[in-house]
């Protein structure tokens, strides 16, 4: 079965947490605190793998959880980090945030992205040791792993996409220039999942073409089957437009045209600006008058003609040759670039819990870490615009209402700094 849609949830591992722990050696009087860090937890990252064409595993299987780190220990011995849980989908894939739509990786290329990123591990007491903190008897636990609920949304790769109505012959002209081997007969809706075929050209030149199941009027609201994979259309760099040029099925072939091209503008409003090349198909069963007043009506509109006889590849070289020269001058194949996260408003602060440890200030939150991990310390702007966030969200004034004075320290998660008025 072809699924290309599906809902899953991943969790990356959480960090081990750090150890509390006083180095105990005979003749060595007060070691000190020696807890080891907890070790990182394992990160989620999706794999394009060219052998699977299909989400149709993800109807079974819908979480996908990562290992958490392990924990530090005395004498400090640092936890093992966690394995990477690795999930393999389909060439083409994009992996979207469910609750926001935002884009998080385009599986496109062979590299790997990380998703949701594994929890760092939590610090030892150490870290805490101070000149008048000699003996921290506290420890920071493991941050959580990143956790999303994502919709993995499969967009075929191919250069060329054939588009028309149903029984027009999009599937009998790929079988007949590559070595796809669709389904074939003489009813509508024959083909019910799209289908990839690579044309060879020699000299080293081929292209991917993809015969895209019909539409009809209505598709880009959902009638019929094509809605289900229009979106397959988007990535293509040219369409080809196959229209029974006879209307041998008692349609008018100046209306499928219209009306096909309007479902895909209706889709999506780029696809009505992407090059397109016009087919003729069923040239045997029209007359020479037919033939000429469509070519003139379609070339009226800027657009290039060209009529065949697929089932017996009559006039197919002249089409092949015309797309490998449009194909030539168009860029490389749609890649969806990832969405930044939103920043948050005042509506998306949550609740923070504040409490002291040998007078260390610890503040939590769950919206801080969305915070903390999207934030570059190292630059002015990003430190700048987290010092608003502690006001705009009331962390600040929390602090001062918990004692907190110039000059004491405050940990939120992995980051610690001197409080300033």
């Amino acid at each position: 079965m072809f699924v290309d849609k599906a809902k899953i949830t991943i969790k990356a591992g959480d960090g081990g947490d750090g150890a509390v722990a006083f180095h105990r050696e005979k003749y060595v009087a007060a070691g000190g605190p020696d807890g080891g860090d907890g070790g990182k937890g394992g990160d989620v990252i999706f794999v394009a793998d060219s052998n699977l064409s299909t989400l149709a595993d993800f109807r079974y299987k819908r979480k996908f959880e990562a290992k958490k780190g392990a924990n530090g220990s005395g004498g400090r011995k640092y936890g093992k980090a966690a394995d990477d849980l690795i999930v393999k989908v389909p060439v083409g894939t994009l992996v979207r945030d469910a609750a926001t739509g935002r884009i998080m990786a385009d599986l496109s290329g062979k590299e790997p992205v990380i998703v949701a990123k594994g929890g760092k591990g939590g610090w030892g007491n150490k870290h805490f040791a101070t000149p008048t903190r000699q003996t921290p008897r506290f420890a920071k636990p493991g941050l959580p792993g990143e956790e999303f609920e994502v919709t993995l949304e499969l967009k075929l790769l191919a250069d060329v996409g054939l588009v028309g109505y149903p029984n027009v012959g999009k599937s009998t002209l790929i079988s007949v220039v590559s070595q796809a081997k669709p389904q074939i007969a003489n009813y509508h809706f024959t083909t019910i999942n799209p289908t990839l075929g690579v044309v060879s050209m020699g000299d080293g030149l081929s292209f991917v073409m993809a015969d895209i199941p019909g539409l009809i009027e209505g598709a880009a609201d959902g009638t019929g089957l094509g809605h289900q994979f229009l979106r397959h259309v988007e990535r293509c760099r040219l369409l080809v437009h196959i229209v029974d040029v006879s209307g041998s099925e008692a349609r008018d072939p100046k209306e499928d045209f219209r009306v096909i091209n309007e479902e895909l503008r209706k889709f999506n409003p780029e696809l009505a600006e992407r090059p397109m090349l016009v087919v003729g198909n069923k040239c045997d069963l029209a007359t020479d008058e037919q033939i000429a007043d469509f070519k003139a009506w379609v070339e009226d509109q800027g657009y290039r003609f060209f009529p065949i006889m697929a089932a017996i590849r009559y006039d197919v070289d002249p089409l092949l040759n015309q797309i490998i020269e449009e194909l030539s001058k168009l860029p490389p194949i749609k890649v969806y670039e990832p969405e930044p996260m939103p920043e948050l408003d005042e509506e998306a602060f949550g609740e923070v819990r504040i409490t002291v440890q040998d007078g260390v200030y610890m503040v939590e939150g769950k919206w801080l870490l969305r915070i903390l991990r999207g934030i570059n310390f190292d630059d002015y702007d990003g430190l700048s615009y987290f010092e608003r966030l502690l006001q705009k969200s009331g962390v600040i004034d929390k602090l001062r209402e918990a004692g907190c004075q110039e000059g004491d320290t405050v940990s939120i998660y992995d980051l610690e700094f001197d409080f300033v008025e």
